[in-house]
């Protein structure tokens, strides 16, 4: 089959599936409750572009795959195409967006069910699939751009999805500026690339781009890197992402845990050689993945909600991919984009099958008289014993918490390790931050372990915690969700085996590795020259890993073993004091936006800008508007209405042209 015309059917499905759902309905209002017809047409416009990607897969060569279409812009020496590019990097993003999105896109027809903005919602998921796939398949920086900034205007109108509800509407609101922060930063450096090489294609960028001026790739590079805090929620601009859990959860699930917030970290993967060029913002890129993980991680062991544990656990879980990306391990990164988007899109559907189900049970309270004022179907402190109602979204739960804890053998506990591996290798070679990167590493391991298992134990395990929990029940999500529970959940399972460790046959079974990597013909590069680790050390470390993790999942079930849940938490608050306040308030970041730079620009706006506006630019325009008034008040009294009058002025025109011509004579 035609490439060329894969790839055009890849990218316009989706595009048609939107239409289709979104534009249809505005026509056909009885489109609208065709809950059946919108959710097939709709997953089917992810369904079969997976179905192709696979046969790309399958059928791929080794070499690029460039398809251009039409010339997009043409000034001077500027020429851009629209131009879709096919090699190792974007088949894996291609298979990862496409496969998760339409097990996302199955669920979400029965966790949407009975919505009244059914179609718009599955309109707006398939326009972001559309948009994300212009991003990961572009040949170019600006295609990639506008898939870039596509994603954003998609997560912006589905986090503000139930848009009556006015948080949902600050935190769409949030999630859009801070992410125009990073763009701006993303913008600038595309400007300075092109003024350096004169091309903006990613064949020309990648030969030419590593032979800039170090201090200018430099700057080139952070402006990047700071594009990517934005979308991939880094220090200092991950303040959006816990918010942007106001939108539906299978939106959670798709944008913030698989695909939208790796686009950071794909754009780093795919501009490797010129990262590689300059170490010290690699530095950089390391030390705050490694501040941004354990920030969210220590943040997360507070949080009650449990989408905002799951959403802390992504921030904490990106900082690993830069962790990975700062040492100089770009295929790593990628490696745990990929089982993170296992696990954790399995996590966040998990928490919106136990949401849709408290969900129940708060109406059925309400239906027998009690006050359900204090009530949240989302807080975990009102849940525990779950499994008994709900076994497969508690097993499914359990085995991604497991994964993301990094349990030998499953997903997480692969790229995990491979993360900790890359920077203990770094510093053995003597690049010391590389010790500092895996020692922070380490902590945060042990962290994640301990915080995913309370969520577990406080959500499934132990007795009810509900009023009338004797006689109001909560029961097992439809099939259309618990079906992708599963699918994710085998995932989580099995997906770490395409990574296995390099201490395994000397690395040869690195299948993810061979594929991506430069020095077997892909396009991902990686750090050179490294110092050989001796291979007990490497079992060593694997060891260490492994411990690391159960020594965490172990503290985290017997802190919250049924019977003292809920004591521990109040003991651990006491014991931390206000250290544990300090987590709790997110270390005062977002105190820190609302007060000095949100605040401040009102308050400048409002002493500074709007007298200024009352007085310089209303008087500009009011003095405009009054002067001409003013002669239009003096024109109008030659306006008498008496012919004698009018006579007399056309006598004195005749008069004045025949003495201007009899002077100019």
């Amino acid at each position: 089959m035609d490439s060329e015309l894969l790839v055009r059917l890849i990218l316009l499905l989706p595009l048609a599936g939107a239409l289709f759902s979104g534009v249809l309905p505005l026509f056909l209002p009885q489109l609208r409750t065709s809950e059946g017809l919108i959710g097939t047409v709709s997953t089917a416009a992810v369904a079969l572009p997976f179905a192709f990607a696979v046969y790309l897969f399958a059928t791929f060569s080794g070499d690029p795959i460039i398809t251009s279409y039409f010339t997009w812009m043409a000034a001077g020496d500027l020429s851009i195409d629209f131009a879709y590019r096919i090699d190792e990097l974007s088949l894996i993003m291609l298979l990862v967006v496409t496969g998760v999105g339409s097990v996302i896109h199955l669920y979400s027809t029965g966790y949407m069910h009975g919505d009244s903005g059914f179609w718009r919602f599955f309109a707006y998921l398939n326009l972001f699939i559309f948009a994300m796939l212009n991003l990961i398949l572009a040949n170019n920086l600006p295609v990639l751009f506008l898939g870039w900034e596509g994603v954003g205007l998609c997560s912006y109108l589905l986090i503000g999805f139930w848009y009556t509800d006015l948080s949902n509407s600050a935190a769409a609101n949030k999630a859009f500026i801070v992410n125009r922060v990073g763009d701006f930063a993303f913008l600038l450096a595309m400007f300075f690339l092109f003024r350096e090489v004169g091309a903006l294609d990613f064949g020309t960028l990648l030969a030419e781009g590593p032979g800039i001026d170090t201090t200018v790739l430099g700057f080139i590079v952070l402006l990047i890197f700071i594009g990517a805090t934005g979308k991939s929620a880094q220090l200092p601009l991950f303040v959006w992402l816990p918010d942007a859990m106001a939108g539906p959860t299978p939106v959670s699930a798709l944008i913030h845990a698989a695909t939208m917030v790796t686009s950071g970290l794909y754009l780093l993967a795919r501009l490797s050689p010129m990262v590689l060029e300059v170490p010290h913002i690699m530095v950089i890129i390391g030390i705050v993945g490694a501040i941004t993980a354990l920030m969210a991680a220590t943040i997360a062991i507070t949080q009650n909600d449990i989408k905002k544990v799951l959403a802390y656990s992504t921030v904490s879980q990106l900082g690993f991919m830069f962790m990975a990306a700062g040492v100089g391990a770009f295929f790593v990164a990628i490696f745990h984009v990929v089982t993170h988007a296992f696990f954790k899109g399995c996590l966040f559907l998990c928490s919106g099958s136990v949401i849709h189900s408290m969900e129940h049970v708060e109406h059925d309270l309400e239906a027998k008289g009690h006050n359900m004022a204090g009530f949240d179907p989302q807080d975990m402190r009102t849940m525990g014993g779950l499994k008994d109602y709900m076994p497969s979204t508690r097993w499914t739960y359990l085995i991604s918490t497991l994964a993301i804890a990094g349990i030998p053998l499953l997903a997480g506990f692969f790229s995990k390790d491979e993360i900790l591996f890359k920077s203990f290798e770094l510093g053995y070679s003597g690049a010391f931050y590389g010790y500092v990167v895996w020692g922070i590493a380490v902590v945060t391991a042990l962290l994640t372990a301990f915080y995913m298992l309370r969520s577990y134990m406080l959500t499934f395990e132990g007795e009810p915690r509900w009023p009338d929990a004797d006689t109001v029940h909560p029961h097992e999500s439809p099939a259309s969700m618990t079906i992708p529970l599963w699918i994710l959940a085998g995932l989580s399972i099995v997906g770490g085996y395409i990574g296995l460790p390099a201490v395994i046959q000397g690395g040869d079974l690195n299948w993810i590795h061979h594929f991506l990597g430069e020095p077997y013909g892909g396009p991902v590069h990686e750090m050179k020259d490294l110092a050989k680790v001796p291979l007990a050390l490497k079992w060593g470390l694997v060891g260490f890993g492994s411990l690391i993790a159960i020594v965490g999942a172990y503290i985290g079930y017997r802190a919250y073993r049924p019977g003292q849940a809920m004591a521990y938490d109040t003991a651990l608050q006491n014991r931390l004091g206000g250290l544990y306040t300090f987590w709790d308030a997110k270390y005062h970041i977002d105190d820190f936006y609302n007060e000095v730079i949100v605040d401040g620009l009102l308050d400048t706006s409002k002493k500074v800008l709007q007298p200024m506006d009352a007085t310089l630019i209303d008087g500009v325009v009011n003095g405009v508007a009054a002067l001409s008034q003013s002669v239009s008040n003096g024109v109008s009294r030659i306006q008498t209405g008496l012919i004698q009058n009018y006579a007399l002025m056309l006598v004195l025109g005749v008069v004045l042209v025949l003495g201007l011509i009899m002077v100019g004579a």
